[in-house]
């Protein structure tokens, strides 16, 4: 393998253009080079980044059905990275994520990675390193892994080496959506072959309205993680009964604290269990699906050519918002990581958002807290809490 091996970023979207077009935009601003980006999505999302600057060298692949796991085979196929890196439509990686990401294979012996993923506020974290065993429950690792455990790939923040995969027979399509990267990762477990974190390499993750679920994070449908729950336990746990007994327990309180709070009726509780109990039936039925060959890519095409650009970091304050937040559109027009910090007299708590047009925006109090774990209110000076701010964020945001 290359000093600085080439890099395939995957995302495959259904039903999600606009989000698509932002993840693609946030794509184009990473510091690695070389890297292609790889979409496969459904006919609007392939419409929606038709038009980016360098939608030319984009490689695109058309997804009719929604089925996350064939849409990231399909993708592979089209990858020609040395290394493929995966990241969800409803996501935007850190400028640097790349560069972490890949850094743990220089050691020939590790075949796959995955780092970490905040929330919605864009600074709390919502999955950190974490290790999954044969009933496919994740687990917080703040340790050596555990004896029977496997290193948790996040699907939304994860890189894999091409043969691997290909070794592996690629994503199990019979996982349509959910488990799909937990069952990949207890595979590359049960081959021997090793996973490690990279705790920089970080993506901000958004729960994203879909067809299973709406905004407020409600679901609109359990079959699927039932259908995939009794997938995977099929094919890795020698308890499935035991364990799918759980799971009805699990999401029936789940949904019944939904009723509780009045975002849905006992009635819609009861067509979601139903649901999950459909999936279930279904899980059971299925016919497991044949390993997946990735077959010869075509040849790589690097999405962005040359160094990065410098990263352009503005900060103001409230009011000079406009004229900052239009500086900054410019130059991410231009292809650079631009960042603006806005501060008002208050002690609200910080926001990270990736704006539309590419911009990095964070918005808050001056006294205000950005970790949650920071107090509530701290007497900061303007030019110390942005010299705070951009040391908090040294390392993912820029090199």
């Amino acid at each position: 393998m290359s000093e600085s091996p080439t890099v395939s970023v995957v995302i495959v979207s259904h039903g999600r253009p606009e989000l698509l077009r932002r993840a693609a935009i946030g794509v184009s601003q990473l510091f690695h080079r070389p890297f292609e980006l790889v979409v496969v999505a459904d006919q609007a999302g392939l419409v929606a980044i038709s038009d980016l600057p360098f939608a030319q060298w984009i490689k695109t692949g058309h997804q009719a059905g929604a089925n996350i796991s064939a849409a990231r085979n399909q993708a592979a196929g089209l990858a020609a990275g040395e290394i493929l890196a995966f990241i969800d439509d409803d996501a935007v990686p850190e400028p640097t994520w790349l560069n972490h990401l890949t850094a743990p294979f220089a050691d020939p012996e590790v075949m796959a990675t995955t780092g970490t993923v905040l929330g919605r506020n864009g600074i709390s974290v919502q999955w950190g390193q974490r290790s999954v065993d044969a009933e496919g429950v994740a687990h917080p690792l703040n340790g050596p892994l555990p004896v029977g455990q496997a290193v948790k790939l996040e699907g939304t923040n994860m890189a894999i080496r091409r043969p691997a995969l290909q070794t592996l027979g690629g994503f199990d399509p019979g996982f349509t959506f959910f488990l799909d990267e937990t069952d990949l990762a207890w595979r590359l477990h049960k081959a021997g072959m090793r996973a490690g974190f990279a705790p920089l390499a970080t993506v901000h993750h958004g729960y994203a309205e879909s067809l299973r679920r709406n905004a407020g994070r409600i679901p609109r449908s359990l079959f699927q993680i039932g259908a995939s729950s009794v997938i995977y336990l099929r094919k890795h746990s020698d308890r499935m009964d035991q364990r799918l007994t759980e799971i009805l327990q699990e999401q029936s309180e789940r949904v019944q604290r939904f009723v509780r709070s009045g975002q849905i009726d006992v009635e819609e509780m009861r067509r979601l269990l139903d649901d999950l109990r459909a999936g279930m039936d279904h899980g059971r039925a299925a016919e497991m699906a044949p390993p997946h060959d990735l077959g010869t890519p075509p040849d790589f095409v690097p999405l962005v050519g040359g160094e990065a650009p410098e990263p352009l970091v503005l900060s103001g304050r409230w009011f000079q918002r406009r004229r900052l937040v239009e500086t900054a559109r410019q130059a991410a027009a231009e292809g650079r990581s631009s960042s603006v910090f806005l501060l008002a007299p208050t002690v609200r708590a910080h926001r990270v958002r990736f704006t539309r047009s590419g911009v990095w925006l964070q918005s808050g109090g001056l006294f205000g807290p950005s970790l949650r774990d920071q107090p509530r209110f701290r007497p900061w000076g303007f030019a110390a809490r942005i010299a705070a701010e951009e040391a908090r964020l040294h390392g993912i945001r820029w090199p």
